[in-house]
């Protein structure tokens, strides 16, 4: 069929046009390569998703069936949007405040099969290659200081040692060294001597002096020259470029900013409420500010150290984990872990994320809890922690995904962030009738993870719209949450570096209680919690209002059968 042709042809091109992205899909025959990322590259690209675009129009939605007509529609909303968001060349601006193209490979390395000697052959000549890359996305940030279009100033000092976290001396103590220390015994102990000094010599001579050619290049130029400003909107065609990024990440095309601005003050007044009856339920005789100040300053709430912190987030998980067959009909049967953000990149890192690995890889999820300064990470955030980025929210939705029969590529690997990060969202609130939050505190863990999504709607607008300040959105989320101040600053200057994204989270999670409310008033005592939830996640990720589709159609079918 000419429609999944298309499909086969795409992906094909997506996965050798970004080799890091093959890796981490579980595809592994461009093991060997680095992305190609100059002008000339992204032009290309826009070409052939344009093409793919108009090809896909071309084709009659009439004479497909009800499944590759959802096909047809989730890729043309993944091909849209990459055109729209092209116009705006933001490979000039290639990092955020806690990630980026300097940061990526240590996703890349973990994704990596290193069971052969071939395996690391392939992996000496990704090495081999980086530097090329660090250097484009250099030339890529040069042509972005020329436009114009750059970080703010005001936010680059934090973001700073991610950029000295790869500048190493010593090769064997850097992270992409570690896949050497574990050589599987397989291989010959003096083919092993030779990857190893091979290894220490590609990094020595080329990786990590690519590095310091980058970091002299932040400091001297990047950093002295970013612009002053800091909401999206001043930069060049920045109003329309914020608007479709709303569009993205909300997946809703008729979304503003000022409509998601307000509905933000209402949920932060919500949750508030919420917030105020647990702390008289703990018998705290304060008022909010001082409770709040009572959490983040009482040793009792933190860990003692690391380990102690990654241990109780594994037993949490693993509580959950026991919990699933109660609330789901259907389970992944992909497996994760519980492990610390990489320290490269954990100082202004957020404070967990999850990330996926497809069926064929050695490893399952992973679940990342962020160790760096342990001592401010409170213990009460952990059960939400691990509903949303474990089970059942990121681990659960993604490893499902991967399991859908017959479905294209492209879709199995596809991440609405308003499908996703509201399915987290909802997975927290899900965690009370699970009965996992073992206390008042955990409960205000909770509504306070839940306050800081809803606060993103107002700080997001506000910053990029509205004209707030930097210290403006501290304010507001130190003074609306119990997170840790550092957390506050690290959250803030995501939400500034990544305009939009924070929005996704709030509006998926409404909709699917929405969602959730409709079935159960329509289905009355024929509604099934296992059913609803495998009508929501088992069809993979999907945009607002194709999963109101579907819900929909599920409510309807389910009528019929009872």
């Amino acid at each position: 069929m000419a429609l999944h042709g298309l499909f086969e042809e795409y992906w094909a091109n997506e996965m050798e046009e970004n080799p890091f992205s093959a890796t981490k899909s579980g595809i592994f025959e461009f093991n060997d390569r680095v992305p190609s990322v100059s002008p000339a590259d992204q032009e290309r690209r826009l070409i052939e998703v344009s093409s793919y675009l108009d090809r896909l129009n071309a084709i009659d939605s009439a004479d497909l069936s009800g499944e590759d007509q959802l096909n047809a529609e989730l890729f043309a909303f993944i091909l849209k949007h990459k055109v729209a968001l092209a116009a705006f060349d933001e490979w000039r601006m290639p990092f955020r405040a806690d990630s980026g193209f300097h940061t990526d490979f240590s996703y890349v390395v973990s994704a990596m099969p290193f069971r052969v000697e071939n395996d690391y052959l392939d992996y000496l000549k990704r090495l081999q290659a980086l530097p090329v890359f660090i250097e484009q996305n250099i030339q890529n940030m040069r042509r972005g200081l020329a436009d114009g279009f750059t970080q703010p100033s005001e936010i680059l000092p934090f973001i700073l040692p991610s950029f000295e976290a790869q500048v190493i001396a010593d090769s064997t103590d850097h992270p992409y060294y570690a896949p050497f220390k574990a050589i599987p015994a397989a291989i010959d102990s003096d083919r092993k001597k030779q990857l190893k000094k091979q290894a220490q010599a590609v990094l020595s001579d080329s990786v990590i002096p690519a590095y310091a050619r980058l970091l002299a290049f932040m400091r001297d130029e990047y950093v002295p020259n970013a612009r002053d400003t800091l909401g999206a909107s001043e930069l060049p065609e920045g109003k329309a470029r914020y608007e479709a990024l709303i569009r993205y990440f909300t997946t809703l095309d008729d979304a503003n900013a000022d409509d998601i601005h307000q509905l933000g003050l209402r949920e932060v007044s919500r949750i508030r409420e919420e917030m105020d009856a647990v702390i008289r339920d703990t018998g705290f005789a304060g008022n909010f500010a001082e409770f709040i100040a009572y959490l983040r300053n009482d040793k009792q709430f933190y860990a003692a150290s690391p380990q102690q912190l990654l241990d109780r987030a594994a037993w949490i998980a693993k509580d959950i984990d026991g919990r699933l067959p109660a609330f789901f009909g259907k389970l992944p049967r992909q497996p994760y872990s519980v492990e610390p953000v990489p320290a490269e990149i954990a100082a202004n890192y957020t404070n967990a994320r999850y990330v996926g690995a497809s069926l064929d890889a050695d490893r399952g999820g992973q679940f990342w809890v962020n160790t760096y300064r342990h001592e401010i990470r409170p213990l009460y955030q952990l059960t939400a922690m691990a509903l949303h980025e474990a089970v059942p929210g990121h681990h659960l939705q993604v490893a499902l995904a991967l399991e859908i029969d017959a479905a294209p590529m492209f879709r199995t690997n596809f991440y609405p962030h308003a499908f996703g990060e509201g399915w987290g969202l909802y997975a927290e609130k899900l965690g009370v009738e699970m009965g996992v939050y073992q206390n008042a505190y955990d409960q205000f863990g909770r509504l306070t993870w839940e306050m800081w999504r809803a606060c993103r709607l107002v700080i997001d607008t506000g910053i990029h719209v509205k004209g707030w300040s930097r210290q403006e959105a501290i304010d507001y989320l130190a003074s609306n949450t119990a997170l840790a101040l550092h957390n506050v600053q690290t959250e803030v200057d995501r939400y500034i570096a990544w305009p939009g994204q924070a929005l996704a989270y709030k509006m998926g999670e409404l909709t699917i209680w929405e969602l959730r409310e409709k079935a159960e008033r329509e289905l009355g005592e024929s509604f099934d919690i296992r059913e609803f939830h495998d009508a929501v996640v088992a069809r993979g990720g999907l945009p607002l209002e194709l999963l109101r589709l579907e819900i929909d159609d599920y409510i309807t079918i389910t009528k019929s059968n009872k």
